[in-house]
């Protein structure tokens, strides 16, 4: 039953891990950048310490000894070992490779397969200088040395300052802590309060892990009262101490060690612990335990993250939709209300087809006129014809170059008063608009006039007006339908209003006449249907300067790009929450208040 759980629970864990390594959080939200390195931070647990342990619960326990700057851990660990085997000295930090500590039959315990994979192992036999570091090796390194003196089932470890100077050393000593199954932490009576180590014994409270607490350079006397208040404090953090000991100030042996006597208490804590393998098991599944569970909660807020990231993503895809969308609304209309018929377009016109006086004695008589009004027309230099095509074509195009910069001027806009927008457009001006747009608009209308020719020549065809029809010629016949299209006066005043909607009465009429008025009316919805959709593959041409960046960043639509979402790694946290139940059912952990404090 116990390791079915533990195999069960290894498999969730891994698939976990996967989800979490997939975690992406690319726009600049206020949550993003925390998110990342907890992502990352988690994966990198789960890799050096949890699905190792899982795999290998009775491997040696792995003490990581860390602590402030010059608290004397490395001398610490030699004086324990008895001999010189890490690195002390005044020159900060001394510490620089951490150094792995473990007996020799322990070896295939501590492969980069069974923990902390992501570090190169140099090993070093005993008796030989420790390697230097290789600044430009790009990779964490990790010194092995087999030491016999050490007690059987325990390692250790000689990690990097807490608040060394150098931020790599600072981030691979707490990599090293989050793959500890217990910290022994090294401080000194004047040190021990600094805020840094604190917040990182605050983390190891969550995680139930076992902590022990050496304070060196104690001024003699004074242990009893240093000791207490490091007591309370840890108290207050929630932590309650496998071991205080107190090293007082004392003079160092040729070889840099202490007198082992000052660290009785700590060797025989050391040794009742390796002898005793239920306690090893006590401690390491309880801090594995605890791992999960806290690895947990990080899922649940990378959850939060990821809806931060997917609610920014909503937001600015809305805004670049949504002033398109308006654009094409807004071409739409002034496509159907007469205003395309203002200004050169409408003297064209007039000058094509005659007076309003000329419209109005025609519409009093439109059905005794019929011939009158193909003979005016046939009677119509082909000239006049064009210059109306023309001018049709330079105010659509007019209109469609002016929404569209207004759409894209107000994404760029939204964008930028967008904390993820401004980090999206990255100082670039994607309101203007791209240099070939022009010509697109351009050739679109040609486009549209040759579909307007075609809707005429594919209803024409095998009708009984066909001949007058052709004596008509699509060409005029399609400048009086497009005419037709744009005729309705909603947007015209006054005079206007009489000349361009006699003008599309007369075009109406006409176009009946030849046609019928059920296939004008046919003929006008089709040309309206492609010119709406013409443009509005114009304007999403431009529309996707900014979806494309988006998706660039974001990755959506993109099978290999795909990242999970806020569900998916709040399914994760259940994932977790529930291995970290079933380790704490399965393996009956003792309470947190049964650990024993000694001094």
């Amino acid at each position: 039953m116990y390791n079915q759980t533990i195999l069960n629970t290894l498999a969730s864990v891994r698939e976990a891990r996967n989800t979490l390594a997939a975690a992406s959080f690319p726009l600049n939200t206020g949550s993003a950048e925390q998110a990342q390195q907890e992502a990352k931070t988690a994966v990198t647990q789960l890799d050096d310490y949890i699905l190792p342990k899982l795999s290998t619960l009775d491997a040696p326990l792995t003490l990581v000894v860390g602590g402030s700057t010059g608290a004397g851990k490395s001398t610490l660990v030699n004086t324990l070992i008895g001999e010189p085997v890490t690195r002390s000295g005044a020159i900060r930090p001394t510490t620089r490779q951490p150094v792995l500590l473990y007996r020799p039959e322990d070896v295939a315990a501590f492969t980069p397969e069974r923990i902390l994979p992501h570090l190169v192992r140099l090993p070093v036999e005993p008796g030989q200088a420790l390697p230097g570091a290789n600044p430009h090796s790009g990779q964490d390194e990790l010194v092995t040395v087999p030491v016999d003196s050490l007690p059987k089932g325990i390692a250790l470890i000689d990690a990097p300052d807490f608040d060394s100077v150098s931020e790599e050393n600072r981030r691979l000593a707490q990599q090293l802590l989050r793959a500890a199954d217990l910290w022994l932490f090294v401080t000194t009576a004047n040190r021990y309060a600094d805020a840094l180590p604190w917040e990182i014994l605050r983390q190891a409270a969550t995680r139930d892990i076992t902590i022990a607490v050496v304070l060196n350079r104690v001024p003699e006397g004074s242990e009893d009262e240093i000791e207490a208040d490091l007591s309370r404090m840890l108290a207050e953090a929630g932590i309650t101490p496998a071991l205080i000991h107190s090293v007082t100030e004392q003079e160092r042996d040729e070889r840099g060690l202490l007198p082992s006597v000052s660290l009785l208490p700590l060797i025989f804590w050391l040794r009742s612990l390796g002898a005793d393998t239920d306690a090893r098991g006590d401690i390491a599944r309880r801090t594995l335990e605890g791992a999960v569970r806290s690895l947990a909660r990080q899922a649940s807020d990378l959850a939060q993250a990821a809806q931060d990231q997917q609610a920014a993503e909503n937001r600015l895809r809305a805004d670049a939709t949504s002033a398109f969308a308006r654009a094409l609304t807004n071409l739409n209309e002034s496509t159907q209300d007469g205003q395309m018929l203002r200004g050169e377009v409408l003297g064209r016109w007039q000058d094509f087809v005659g007076t309003g006086e000329f419209f109005r004695q025609v519409e009093t008589t439109v059905g005794k006129v019929r011939d009158r009004i193909a003979g005016f027309f046939r009677g119509t230099p082909p000239t006049q014809a064009v210059e109306v095509e023309q001018a049709l074509e330079v105010s659509l195009h007019s209109v469609i170059m002016e929404e569209a910069a207004t759409a894209a001027e107000t994404v760029q806009r939204r964008w930028l008063e967008d904390r993820a927008g401004r980090a999206l457009l990255a100082g670039e001006d994607l309101a203007k608009l791209d240099d070939s747009f022009s010509e697109d608009v351009a050739e679109s209308i040609r486009a549209w006039q040759q579909d307007v020719m075609d809707i005429i020549s594919a209803e024409g065809a095998g009708k009984r007006q066909k001949a007058r029809f052709m004596s008509l010629g699509v060409n005029v016949t399609a400048v009086i339908l497009m005419v037709a299209v744009f005729s309705m006066t909603g947007g015209l005043t006054g005079v206007e209003v009489g000349i361009a909607g006699g003008s599309g009465v007369i075009g109406q009429k006409l176009l009946e006449a030849i046609f019928g008025e059920d296939a004008v009316r046919r003929m006008a919805t089709g040309a309206r249907t492609r010119l709406e959709e013409r443009i509005g593959e114009l304007l999403e041409t431009q529309q996707a300067r900014f979806i494309d960046r988006l998706e660039s960043v974001t990755g959506q639509g993109s099978e290999d790009q795909a990242r999970p979402t806020a569900s998916d790694l709040e399914a994760v946290a259940t994932t977790l929450n529930t291995a970290s139940t079933q380790l704490a059912a399965s393996i009956q952990l003792p309470a947190a208040s049964e650990t024993t404090t000694e001094s």
